[in-house]
């Protein structure tokens, strides 16, 4: 560590060639750099050296030159493109766009300055400043002329105003009024009994029209049909349409001397009655004509067919013979000899089919012909067959010890009775052999064959119509012994 100790008034303890401090208020700055101490004191520079060399003064730093001043705040330009969006009788409704240049100092609001024509003192509406590019200039009395300007305000102060070229008179523009009539309603508008109807009918107009509505030329009835109106529309509603809620709806709208009309064919409809009546006219052979009349009631629309259903007086279950049927009158076809038939008829209309049908007061029956049946005379086909082998037995060769079948297919009718022989003597139920007989398939299994199992071996089979027989030969050989040939 160096110490260092400079001689002047004021002065005090310099350490390290790093930190210096002075206890007045006369020391600046202290910096170190490449060993060197630099002493900013009493408006001079000491320079020390490591060595404890004195001080030597600093040439003195040049003078900085002035600060300019800040450049003045400037105004923007004026605004741009001022004009009516929209009036009334007690108001006027202008828009504008932001002024082309503004500058550093930004854009604060806008100032709306308004006079009566003729006079020369223009007053600002708004106290705060209008921070958006519209304004509603309310509380207007109507047939007024308003000369109207607007102001850009900002720290440079207020802009060049743009003001409207001729003075705005306070009034409502006038425009013709315009039924909208919905595409689906320019035809007939078709609902069911009960459904609700809400239909709306868009119109155009300035000021707000008049809306008026009739059916069939009178006034509406209130307490069966609500309409409320807007500015730009008009409501129909019932809440349960009814059959005489059908009509030609007629909506004007009027603004001042001018009016549009518009008319709206409603028609409610339901389920027809039955046909007034259905009568059987003719029976002939397994036909019936039948006859009806159209019903009273169609639902209030047209009828689109009929369906005629039968019933046989045994079961007395309906079923569909003709449907979708355009005639008053048909043929009924294709029915069962010594029945008794009963028909009725259904109306139908685009809702459906009427929920009750017309019955015939008469039963049609269709009577037995006389015809004698004579059966056909044929021969009865003799299927009795005398016994028949189709397989025949053939020989065999076993091995003592080992068991061996053999096999062969019968035929005849009645069925025949089969016997097994050795060297023709009867088996019989010998427990050494297993016979079986299933479907004409012969089988006779020779348990462990021994020594003298073997010979000639027979199958007998025989009816009322005949017998049969075959023959086969069986061989019972000794086992090879490997060992026997080596002694």
């Amino acid at each position: 560590m160096l110490l260092l100790t400079v001689n002047h008034p004021g002065k005090v303890f310099i350490y390290s060639q790093i930190f210096i401090k002075n206890m007045r208020s006369n020391v600046h700055k202290t910096c170190c750099k490449l060993k060197l101490l630099i002493i900013f004191a009493n408006n001079k520079t000491f320079l020390f050296s490591p060595s404890g060399e004195a001080p030597a003064e600093a040439p003195a730093p040049e003078p900085k030159p002035p600060t300019p001043p800040p450049p003045p705040k400037e105004p923007t330009s004026a605004p741009v493109d001022l004009f009516v969006e929209d009036k009334n009788d007690n108001s006027v409704t202008i828009i504008w766009s932001q002024p082309e240049t503004i500058g550093d100092s930004g854009l604060d609001g806008y100032v709306i300055e308004v006079c009566k024509d003729g006079s020369k003192s223009l007053s600002a509406l708004n106290r705060d400043l209008q921070k958006s590019s519209r304004y509603v200039i309310k509380n207007q009395t109507t047939g007024d002329r308003l000369k109207i300007r607007v102001v850009a305000v900002n720290e440079g102060g207020r802009s060049p105003p743009v003001t409207l070229p001729e003075p705005v008179l306070v009034k409502e523009v006038a425009d013709r009024p315009k039924v909208r009539l919905p595409r689906f309603l320019r035809q007939r508008f078709v609902a069911h009994v009960g459904e609700k109807i809400n239909l709306t009918i868009p119109f155009t107009g300035k000021p707000k029209p008049e809306v008026s509505w009739t059916k069939n030329g009178t006034a509406l009835d209130k307490k069966r049909v609500n309409v409320r109106s807007t500015e730009r529309d008009s409501i129909l509603f019932i809440r349960a349409a009814e059959r005489d809620d059908s009509g030609v709806y007629e909506i004007c709208v009027k603004v001042e001397g001018f009016e549009d009309k518009a008319s709206l064919t409603l028609q409610i409809v339901e389920l027809p009655g039955p046909p007034a009546s259905v009568k059987i006219v003719d029976t002939w052979g397994f036909n019936v004509a039948l006859e009806w009349t159209a019903p009273k009631d169609n639902g209030n629309t047209e009828i689109t067919g009929y369906t005629v259903q039968k019933a046989d007086k045994k079961t007395g279950d309906y079923f569909t013979v003709l449907e979708h049927y355009h005639r008053l009158n048909a043929t009924i076809s294709d029915l069962i000899m010594g029945n008794t038939y009963k028909f009725r008829v259904f109306s139908e209309n685009k809702c459906g089919m009427s929920e009750s049908a017309a019955v015939t007061k008469e039963e049609a029956k269709i009577l037995k012909t006389g015809i004698d049946y004579k059966p056909l005379e044929y021969k009865e086909h003799d299927f009795t067959e005398a016994p028949k082998f189709t397989t025949s037995l053939s020989d065999k060769a076993t091995t003592v010890g080992y068991s061996t079948k053999l096999l062969c297919s019968v035929r005849g009718f009645p069925k025949p009775k089969i016997e097994w022989m050795k060297n023709q003597m009867i088996i019989g139920d010998d427990p050494k052999f297993r016979q079986i007989c299933v479907q004409g398939i012969c089988s006779l299994e020779i348990r462990k064959a021994g020594n003298f199992d073997g010979g000639v071996y027979s199958c007998r089979a025989k009816n009322d119509h005949g017998e049969a027989i075959i023959s086969c030969k069986l061989d019972v050989k000794q086992p090879v012994n490997p060992d026997a040939d080596k002694k």
